[in-house]
């Protein structure tokens, strides 16, 4: 059993993909960000780092303790190599597959996530922000239109947690000042991963938990998520 501590974000999203994908038995113990509930102690001994996800893993595969994990691309990898799906155990195709989960959590989602904040959240415009990081977001989907000129996946002809971890982020496009449809290579995988029943099983689990994805974004919210 894995215990998942979330919230309908899009790092969030990236695990409950894998777990519906592989058919891993969890259970979501929901982290309100908006509410401060990232900084509980509890919470506090599985994630150090105060962000969502994170994982307590029952029955880790050496027979151990459970296992606790925070950092949404670790707890990919780890998934998936213990449930030996959607990366390859060995080989160059394991290294391409992790590349782009690296591109994912170094570049994507920090910028995309900048993104968000500056066009979205900040309390005062800052056009140098918003232009810069809507720039960056659109350098970055460029990036990933051209790989996906002659690859049905992020890394090749298999899906993989590459994909898994890039999906959440590109799903909130408009709201990132983007227009998907400059993209066609890119539209055309963001349409097919969109038609996966894992997909619509996780984002289904996300609605019930917090419908709308709705953030109230008051005082208290700004000063939990963002030290305001």
């Amino acid at each position: 059993m894995i215990d998942l501590y979330y919230w309908t974000t899009p790092n969030g999203h990236k695990v409950t993909l894998f777990l519906e994908e592989a058919g891993l038995d969890y259970r979501i113990h929901p982290i309100n960000i908006g509410k401060g509930e990232q900084f509980s102690p509890e919470f506090l001994e599985i994630a150090p780092n105060n962000r969502i996800p994170a994982i307590v893993d029952r029955a880790p595969s050496d027979g151990g303790q459970p296992l606790s994990l925070f950092e949404s691309g670790a707890i990919l990898e780890y998934l998936a190599d213990k449930s030996g799906k959607f990366l390859p155990k060995s080989g160059r195709q394991r290294y391409r597959v992790l590349q782009w989960l690296y591109w994912q959590m170094g570049g994507l989602g920090p910028m995309a996530g900048q993104n968000h904040h500056f066009r979205n959240y900040a309390p005062k415009k800052i056009e140098y922000a918003v232009e810069r990081y809507i720039n960056e977001t659109s350098r970055l989907y460029g990036v990933l239109d051209k790989q996906l000129d002659d690859n049905e996946y992020v890394a090749g002809d298999d899906y993989s947690i590459a994909d898994m971890a890039i999906w959440p982020w590109i799903k909130p496009y408009e709201k990132q000042g983007q227009d998907i449809e400059d993209y066609p290579n890119l539209q055309r995988w963001f349409e097919r991963v969109g038609e996966r029943d894992a997909v619509k099983r996780a984002y289904a689990k996300a609605e019930e938990i917090n419908p709308q994805n709705n953030v109230e974004m008051n005082d208290e919210a700004r000063r939990h998520l963002f030290g305001q």
